[in-house]
Parts: structure tokens; sequence; C-alpha cells
């Protein structure tokens, strides 16, 4: 029953006025101050707060301010599901009770100057909220972590209670779950945070299924870190079309070269072919003609179509051994801008002059038709340059016709590259087979061969004479950037090296070189790949931007990527940018056979608008490459952990990785994936942690753990859910006592001091 309002109360409609039109979020304390209520009358206000809620008129938000029923609290959480062209972030809700609808679309607006990286899609913000003629207008207030809407983990019982078990190994606590839905003990789920603290429940949203099934632990990267993996339907329409556009006038054809394409054997795209001959210019001794063929994805991926908004929010693909999260659909990436076999594909083609001295003399773009002579794996192509037996569907013929000048070629770049001394990490990279079920087979590193160097110094050439063939036209380039290392981290590394009686002076100019002879001084190889695990620690991150700061790792003053459109977005606005600089437009698409192409956009080259943009575009697909990288190393240690799940207790051989006050984390050799030994399992003894050395050292045993050292550990747990492993000693968890009255016995556990150290840790050399 409707209670009529009280003398000396505001009616409904004053409070839905006043808390439309309130700067701040308004509660029943900012009401009552309003309308100047005391006593008796905030009583009654809060009986009518909550009739008008009851009726539908309001609802209350966090903090119990109130909003008008339908609309959206002053400030609230909001997460990002859109960019738009012009760089506009577009927002919804991150919790929505609204009865009339889906969410609302709010376009936030960011403050002019604002320092930090620009919003990107699946980000949360904390934002005041405003509604603005017929929608709604967010301004960000604070940027939120990720992950804190949706907890992805698998469940488990405890008597008659279900309990959330986080994937993320570094989320240390269970979670009790209020509403399981239809999943069950050992699924792996999505779940929402529910209650309010202390008292946090989760509430399971999405059931995704057995968490050791084959393909699970790529699927569970992909839901933790919000990686768009559906196509939406306009982009799968727009995929299907554009293959049949006609290639158009004007190509060059290069059908008739021994243009080659080398890649991994288990490679699901090929964006990239090869050719070089011995140039008979007399005005270039010794040199070489060099072709670097791209896949001419802009000519089907036009800006401000479908497919190219899909593009940007995706940034790049994302490998996991099992599948394959593409930028473009298949229809594209795996098929018509895929450089295959005895197949006309559309090519964006650098034309290379290199002198004998490998470095480049001329460089010029066109669009052309190519027919790829062959696919060849890299270990294939090793095999036959060296002379080997090689079994294959492509034409012997070609090893003296392709291969053969190709590594001639390839010598000359070589010397170039080693004259310019660029960073030199031998960095092996794991590899996952698994079988046609989805189980593993192996982990062991990929082997590095010629070959592998070979395609990488043609691919360098070519990004460079991109850089630089838009420098000349004074036309927008993406630069692929890579700074030199902070002032801070070489003093770490100088403090690092002091441990080994080695000298790093400050005062120089630092190049690539500089970390070359660091590594080349070093007689003892046991402890070479600990220093070079440093120097790789020292360096900065590289990133996407217009403005060009140099490729420190590479020794390049110039970079960028144009080498992988099929898979980076960057290397697409590059083409783009090309396109617009050399005139290489396609002219009017033409479908070929019934159909219009009146939808396909006409142009393929860089529009103003994303040359204006080219920063807040840049940022968001470096962060699109980080979250793209972070998932694919999460992946390879969750096979890593199911494939050692099956050793548990046994001996392995490890090298400790990184050494902090609570333990060591040692790698398992060969095999990769870090786990952790606790200092508690060390002894009993005072444990001194050297901040400048990175070591543990026992006060009384003089045992002493550093990054590099080789041991043998015993696996006591390998989790694949979360890909974290925990080894101890070899004698297993050691119990020397301490010294103290005869008869104490050890503790258990380390008291923990302060900030939740290890009371039994002693820090020295801390700053």
């Amino acid at each position: 029953m409707r209670r009529p309002a009280s003398p000396g109360l505001p009616s409904r409609e004053q409070i839905l006025d006043f808390i439309a039109k309130s700067d701040v979020p308004a509660g029943k304390r900012e009401i009552a101050r309003a309308f100047g209520l005391q006593g008796n009358e905030k009583i009654a206000l809060k009986a009518l707060l909550k009739d008008m809620a009851d009726e539908g008129l309001i609802d209350s938000a966090r903090g119990r301010a109130f909003h008008k029923m339908g609309g959206i609290p002053k400030v609230t959480v909001l997460r990002i599901t859109d960019v738009t062209d012009e760089g506009v972030a577009l927002a919804v809700p991150e919790s929505w009770h609204g009865e009339n609808g889906p969410p609302p679309q709010l376009r936030v607006k960011e403050a002019r100057g604002r320092k930090g990286a620009a919003l990107g899609v699946g980000d949360r913000i904390l934002a005041r909220t405003e509604e603005a003629g017929k929608g709604w207008i967010a301004h960000p207030m604070k940027k939120l972590a990720r992950g804190e809407a949706l907890m992805l983990g698998v469940l488990h019982r405890e008597g008659d209670r279900l309990w959330l078990r986080p994937v993320d190994k570094r989320e240390r606590r269970d979670t009790l779950v209020s509403d399981a839905g239809d999943a069950d003990a050992g699924d792996l789920v999505l779940a929402e945070r529910a209650g309010r603290p202390p008292r946090i429940t989760a509430r399971v949203t999405e059931r995704l299924g057995d968490p050791f099934a084959p393909r699970a632990f790529s699927l569970v990267a992909i839901h933790k870190l919000g990686i768009p993996d559906v196509f939406p339907e306009t982009v799968l329409e727009e995929a299907a079309l554009v293959p049949r556009l006609d290639l158009g006038e004007g190509r060059e054809d290069l059908r008739d070269l021994p243009i080659v394409a080398i890649d991994p054997a288990d490679a699901r795209d090929h964006d990239d072919a090869i050719w070089a001959a011995p140039d008979d210019d007399p005005a270039n001794p010794g040199g070489f003609q060099a072709i670097v063929a791209i896949a001419d994805v802009s000519f089907y991926v036009r800006p401000g179509s479908s497919l190219d908004r899909e593009a940007k929010k995706r940034g790049n693909s994302v490998y996991f051994p099992d599948r394959v999260v593409p930028m473009l659909p298949e229809a594209l990436s795996a098929d018509i801008c895929s450089l295959k076999q005895g197949e006309d594909r559309a090519a964006m083609v650098c034309h290379l002059t290199i002198k004998a001295d490998g470095t480049l003399a001329k460089w010029r773009f066109t669009r052309a038709v190519v027919r790829i002579a062959a696919n060849i794996a890299y270990e294939d192509a090793q095999a036959a340059i060296d002379g080997r037996a090689v079994e294959g569907d492509w034409d012997a013929a070609l090893v003296e016709t392709a291969l053969k000048p190709l590594w001639a070629c390839w010598k000359a770049l070589a010397a170039a590259r080693d004259k310019r001394e660029p960073l030199d990490l031998d960095l092996p990279e794991r590899r996952v087979v698994l079988d046609e079920k989805g189980r593993i087979l192996s982990v062991a590193p990929r082997e590095r061969l010629d070959a592998h160097r070979l395609v990488e110094d043609y691919m360098i050439a070519a990004n460079v004479a991109a850089a630089k063939a838009l420098e000349a036209k004074k036309a927008p380039v993406m630069y692929r950037d890579h700074e030199p290392p902070s002032r801070d981290k070489l003093v770490a590394l100088k403090d690092y090296l002091a441990t080994f009686d080695m000298e790093f002076a400050l005062g120089q100019v630092v190049r690539p070189a500089t970390f070359n002879q660091i590594l080349g001084r070093i007689t003892d190889e046991t402890i070479k790949p600990q220093i070079m695990e440093q120097v790789l620690r020292s360096q900065t991150q590289a990133y996407y931007a217009p403005a060009n700061t140099g490729h420190f790792g590479l020794s390049l003053g110039s970079y960028a990527h144009f080498t992988s459109p099929i898979r980076r977005y960057a290397d697409l606005l590059v083409h783009r940018s090309l396109v617009g600089a050399y005139g290489l437009e396609a002219g009017k698409p033409k479908l070929v056979g019934p159909g219009r192409a009146g939808d396909i956009p006409a142009s393929t080259k860089l529009t103003q608008e994303e040359a204006e943009r080219m920063t807040a575009i840049g940022e968001l697909i470096s962060q699109a490459e980080r979250r793209a990288m972070e998932a694919e190393r999460e992946t390879i240690d969750r096979y890593v952990a199911a494939f050692l799940s099956t050793k548990v207790g046994e001996l392995l051989d490890t090298r400790i990785t990184g050494v902090q006050p609570f333990g060591f984390f040692a790698t398992v050799e060969g095999l990769g994936g870090d786990g952790l030994v606790p200092v508690s399992t060390l002894g009993a003894e005072r444990f001194n942690y050297d901040e400048a050395a990175q070591a543990l050292e026992g006060e009384e045993s003089g045992d002493r753990y550093t990054p590099g050292m080789k041991l043998k550990l015993r696996l006591v747990e390998a989790n694949p859910i979360n890909g974290s492993l925990r080894f101890e000693l070899e004698e297993g968890a050691t119990q020397r006592p301490m010294r103290g009255p005869r008869g104490s016995r050890p503790p258990k556990r380390p008291m923990m001091g302060r900030r939740g150290r290890p009371a039994n840790i002693r820090h020295k050399g801390r700053r």
C-alpha cells in the first residue's frame, strides 16, 4: 500500500528530481541534508525510500546511493566493450539489473592529456556517469584491475560444500560457492563474486567442462585474460565475401620466379615468402637482388570494414600448442591470405638491392601476384642445403634454383648483422607436441637452425626497408620501438655482476654489443645462463608507436613490422601507409562471379583518422601483444605441469632462475616451467638474503643458492590447472635444528615477521 508523504518530507517527484540532478551519489544522508530533515523525519524518509524502491521508482547502488530505476548509478564500475574508429571507448555497467532490455552503452570521455595507456576492450573503470541527451557519458575516475569481475577456477567438494579453487597461481585462497548452477566438483567454471566482505562467495556463471580435457589449458588462458575467440556473424559474412575480390589490373606478375615460403612444420598460416639471386648490375659487384613477398592482407581487410574493426580489437593472433586464436577468420588467415604452394596469391612485395657487404642499397614496394614454388619446413630446408635427403611435396630442383641463392645472399646479410652487433641472447623456445587427440607427446626446446636465422634476416631487412621507405615520403609509420635499458636496471645489473667480480661501467654509452661483450668474457659455462638471464631482465619491453626511438636490441635506427599482417595489426597499418605513400591503391573493388561489392570499402590505404590515432592504436595493440604473450606462456606452463604430473616424487635436473627472501625458483632443464623451493624446506637455520647477488646463504651451513645454479631437485607437486610446480631438495625437506637450549625443537614453519616475510630471513645489502 502506498504510504502518504509525511509533513516536511519531500515528495516522490522531488526525490527523483534531486537524485537525477545531484553531482554526487545521492544516499539517504545526502537527501536528508538537502531537504533539511531532522530526527523522526529521517526515519520517515527511510520508509519512503523503501516504498519507492518497492514501487520500482529507484534502485540502490554500491554504498547505498540511489538512482532512478532503469538508470545508471552516478558512480559505478564499467567494462569497456568496444573502441570506435575515432578512438572513443564504449562501456557497459559491470552489474546490470534492468528489466527493460540489455545494459545501456556509455561513451567514455577521457580527459585531455591523461597519462597512461589508452583504454582497451576488457578494461574496467570506476566512473562518474551522466545522462546526456538520449545517451550516457562516463568520466573515468580510476582504472581497475582486470579479472576482479569474474573468477576462473575448478570446483572441489569438502563435505556438503563446493569451493572454487582459482587457476591463477598467484591466488592462494579458495572461495565458497553460493550458487553452482549446473556445475559440479571437478568442473572448470567462470564465476562472479557475490556477497560483501568479509563473506565473499562465488556464483557460477558458466561451466567450461573438464579442466584436464585436451585443449582445456588454452581455454583457461582465453577466458582468464579475456581474449576474443568468437567472430561476430557480420565479420564471418564479410570474410566469406572478400576472397572473391578480383585482384585487379596493375599488379606486378612474379609467378615465374621460384619464390619459396620457409616456415615451421606445424605452421597454420604462411604470410611470407622469399627469393634471391646474384645482381647482374655492374654497379653492384658481388651484390644480390632479393624479394620478400608478404600476403596482401590490406587488399582484403579495408579500413572501416567489420573485418578491420575486429582485427583492431584483437591486435594479433594468439598461438597455443593446440589451437590458434587468429586475428582474422580462417577464410583469410588459412586460405586466401596464406601463401600456398601452386596457388595464385595477392602479395605486397619488397624488392631489395643488397650490397656485397650485406647492407641495403635500394628498395621499392609493389603490389604483385605470386605463385609460391614450395612451402618448405625449416628442418627440410636445412637438410637440403646440408646435402641430406629430404622427403617433401616439392621439387628437388629448387635446392639449386631457390635455396642456394637464398643462402648465398643470406651470408652477406648475416655479415652485416654481425657488424652492427645486435643483442645476442641464446634463449631456447619450448615446443609442445600433441597427438591427434590433443594429448601431450613431448615437451622440448625448439631446435635453432641456420634456416631460422636466414628467414629472420630477410624479414628484418624488409622491415627496415618499410620504415625507411615511409620516412622518405614523410608518411605515418607504426614503429616497433625498443628503448635502451633504464639506469635503474643498469645499476641493478652492475651490482649483480660485481658478485662475480665482473666490472660494468655505468658512464659508458650502452649498446647491445656492451652486453655481448659481458657474455663473451664468461669462461665458466655453468654461470653463463644465469648472467644471460639477468641481462635479459635488464632490457625494456618493445612496443608499437608512431614516434621513432629506434630498436635497441636489433641495433637499428628505424624499424617497423611489415612482414606478418595476417597475425599482427601493426603490420597491416604499415601496409596501408605504403599503399597511400607510393600510390599502390587497388582501385574500385570487383567481385568474381555474381554479387555486388557495394558493401566493401573502396580504399585500401591508411585513412586520415587512422593516421591521427596512431598513438592510441599503438597502445592498444601493444597491450594485446602483452596479453597474448602472457596467455601463450601460461598455457605452455600448464602443459609442462601436466607433462610432469606423472613424475611427482622423481629427481629432476633443474636450474635456479630466481631467488627471493621466501625461497628460490627453479626450472626443469630442457622443459621450462618455474617451481618454488620454499625457504622453510631448506632447514631451520637462519638464511641471509643478499639482494645484490640475489642469493640465499645459510648462516651455519654456508649453503648458498644463486640464479643459474644447477642442482637435482625432487618434484613434490605439479598442478596442470594453474601451471605451478613445487620442488624440495634431493634429501627432502630438511629439519636441521637451530642453535638453542638442548632439547629445543625447531619450529615447524618459519615465524612471520613484518610484511609477511619469514622471520628467519635476514636481508643483506638492502638500500
